[in-house]
Order: C-alpha cells, then sequence, then structure tokens
C-alpha cells in the first residue's frame, strides 16, 4: 500500500491506494510531511490538486474501497450526485429503494473512506442542515462552498 500527503485548503490529505486503485483518502488534522507522491497515486493527487484549484468537476480514478456490499452500493449512489447539488438522505434512501434503511444509508455515508472524491459531504439534512461529516462540519461547509452554487435538489 503507498501513501501520499498533500496540502490542500482543508488539512493535509493522505492518500492511500496500489495498482489496484485509490483505497481511502482523508484530511488529517495533524500535520504530516509533503513527500515524494508514489507513481500509483500521482494520478489522483494532479485531480485533487485540480479540484482544490477549481479546475476540476468530475474525478476519473481508479477506485478500490473496502466495505460491504452495502455500503459500496450507497458510496456507488454518492458517485452519481453532480458537483454543485446536494441531496437529502431521504433521497438517497429512495434512490436505492428503502426509505426506511435512511439510518444505514446514513451510516455507510459516514464510513465513506474516499472523501471527496466520492462525495459524501454532498447529503445534507432534509431541511438543509449540514449534519454529519466524518471530517468535520467545518470542512463540509467548506466543500459545498467551493462547489457553490450547492442548492438541495432532488436528483433521483
Amino acid at each position: 500500500m503507498e501513501i501520499a500527503h498533500i496540502q490542500t485548503p482543508i488539512g493535509i490529505a493522505e492518500l492511500k491506494g496500489d495498482e489496484n486503485g485509490l483505497v481511502s483518502i482523508t484530511v488529517l488534522d495533524d500535520k504530516k510531511p509533503i513527500g515524494t507522491i508514489p507513481e500509483v497515486l500521482k494520478d489522483a493527487v494532479e485531480q485533487l490538486q485540480e479540484y482544490f484549484n477549481g479546475n476540476r468537476t468530475v474525478f476519473n480514478i481508479k477506485l478500490n474501497p473496502s466495505g460491504t456490499d452495502f455500503q459500496k452500493r450507497v458510496w456507488d449512489a454518492l458517485l452519481e450526485i453532480p458537483f454543485g447539488k446536494t441531496i437529502s438522505y431521504l433521497e438517497l434512501s429512495k434512490h436505492l429503494g428503502d426509505v426506511k434503511a435512511i439510518r444505514a444509508v446514513a451510516s455507510a455515508n459516514g464510513k465513506n473512506p474516499l472523501w471527496i472524491v466520492v462525495p459524501c459531504h454532498r447529503v445534507i439534512g432534509t431541511n438543509g442542515d449540514l449534519t454529519g461529516y466524518a471530517g468535520g462540519l467545518h470542512r463540509k461547509k467548506w466543500l459545498l462552498e467551493h462547489e457553490s452554487p450547492a442548492k438541495q435538489t432532488t436528483l433521483f
């Protein structure tokens, strides 16, 4: 498993992956040294930098997250949310075919290991509140403002 650290406007991003794809992206609260970028992560690093510079709205990176089949279904659905748009947990649950699964959907959303690329930050509360984000609500707010105008809309 290769690891890279890059500076972003929301903190140091730690990327992990190998030849099978990107396994995780997290933004750290701690400082890490910015070192050499492993070859297998160069494309992901470049695309993230383009995103943060305002020059990319869609990612084209090979992904290889670990999770249950249900979690992967939720994460795949997150990939369908367009840049600059938001949906509610309820809408996401409906899209996945079970409105009663809203808590399970929210839990899977919170366990997304590929922050930013798999845009879990685009899921908000039914009332428009910024609810829950593993990286902190201040980062979720920054990401949505970066992608603005982020207006709630029904996508599915």
